[in-house]
């Protein structure tokens, strides 16, 4: 059976790099030493990885990254879960890691719509919490949280995920009871940053850029940007991602890339967004690499990343961080959202730790750059 010249070309690709990546992991570049003239480059760390009982992933982690984030442990619902009751456990093993290992520690997230437990909103009698009452609870976690860590936890998204797409405020339940003004200063030591998904949406760039000019022209300590990259092999345009950078670089605060990972499976909906309560069905025609990824998706998803780490290059100057949301391809948020139980690939190494064609064409475009 003859193969057309287009098929020829992406096998023979597919075989060079997948000849590439049988090299051993000491053979591997350091991630974090590739890019150490550029930015952080950093992972998240589930709550079973931060007490270090993984030596192998550990060893790892010292390796390639130099910025971690606790991926759950410092939301709301796992620190705070009850009133008066705080879970430090976690968190103080992951920074203790971090310290020895002088990493850069992101606290994520003081203040979210998701994943905060329903007493915070309420009086004893389960009525809608006054504004004072909320902006009064706010306050005694934050200054909880953020003192413990104080002079340890480099910076903190304070806001997670609180405008829309088109530009408005979410009508979270912090928006409903106390109103606009619920952004709030923290550690004043620390970096703070607005961190939030699809931040290249036209009306949602327009919102965060008025709203840290509107915050810094208050007086409010705002440093940082954070753009979740919870994205896919079509979204976001990449000229519509180079016009969000475009804007947020003039802010004069940092950008972060936060939460990267990439969505090579068939997409449910049109939605490009990372609501955790999105959820559907697993059927077949969802899951369509169930055992492994084939040497074209391979090609398809080192070509993306290598399209997203030059743009992101471009930026060097203004992005602070790119933090990968898991290590590996077996501990991703990616294969249980938003249809649980796919295999979905996300990331640059697989679920043995191994690297993938897509780690060596992001090593790739800091060796073209530099040329």
């Amino acid at each position: 059976m003859k193969c057309t010249t287009v098929e020829f070309k992406t096998n023979l690709i597919a075989f060079v790099i997948l000849i590439l990546s049988v090299s051993s992991s000491s053979a591997q570049p350091s991630l974090k030493e590739t890019f150490k003239n550029y930015y952080y480059i950093g992972t998240a760390l589930n709550n079973n990885q931060v007490f270090e009982k993984d030596e192998k992933l550990i060893s790892f982690v010292q390796k390639h990254f130099n910025s971690i984030t606790p991926e759950n442990s410092l939301k709301w619902e796992n620190v705070h879960p009850k009133p008066g009751i705080y879970n430090f456990e976690p968190v103080d093993s992951l920074v203790a890691f971090c310290e020895r290992n002088k990493m850069f520690i992101i606290g994520h997230t003081l203040v979210w719509n998701q994943q905060t437990p329903q007493w915070v909103f309420e009086d004893e009698s389960g009525n809608p919490a006054t504004r004072e009452m909320l902006l009064e609870r706010m306050k005694e976690h934050i200054l909880t949280v953020v003192g413990r860590y104080k002079g340890k936890v480099h910076g903190w998204d304070v806001i997670n995920e609180g405008v829309m797409e088109n530009g408005e405020m979410r009508d979270s339940k912090w928006f409903q009871i106390i109103g606009e003004d619920y952004i709030q200063k923290a550690d004043p030591d620390a970096e703070l940053y607005y961190n939030d998904y699809n931040m290249w949406y036209k009306g949602k760039v327009e919102t965060v850029v008025k709203l840290v000019k509107d915050l810094k022209s208050k007086g409010v300590k705002i440093d940082g940007v954070g753009l979740q990259g919870h994205w896919g092999l079509d979204y976001p345009p990449i000229d519509e991602l180079d016009a969000a950078l475009k804007a947020y670089s003039e802010l004069d605060v940092n950008l972060m890339i936060t939460e990267f990972d990439m969505d090579i499976l068939p997409n449910p909906s049109k939605y490009t967004g990372a609501d955790i309560s999105t959820n559907y069905e697993l059927r077949k025609e969802l899951n369509p690499f169930p055992d492994s990824l084939p040497d074209s998706m391979h090609v398809i998803q080192s070509n993306r990343y290598a399209e997203f780490f030059n743009m992101f290059n471009k930026y060097k100057d203004k992005i602070s961080r790119v933090t990968f949301w898991g290590v590996d391809d077996q501990h991703s948020w990616r294969n249980n959202w938003p249809v649980f139980g796919r295999s979905a690939y996300p990331l640059l190494f697989d679920k043995n730790l191994e690297a993938k064609p897509a780690f060596f064409e992001v090593i790739k475009t800091v060796q073209e750059n530099d040329k």
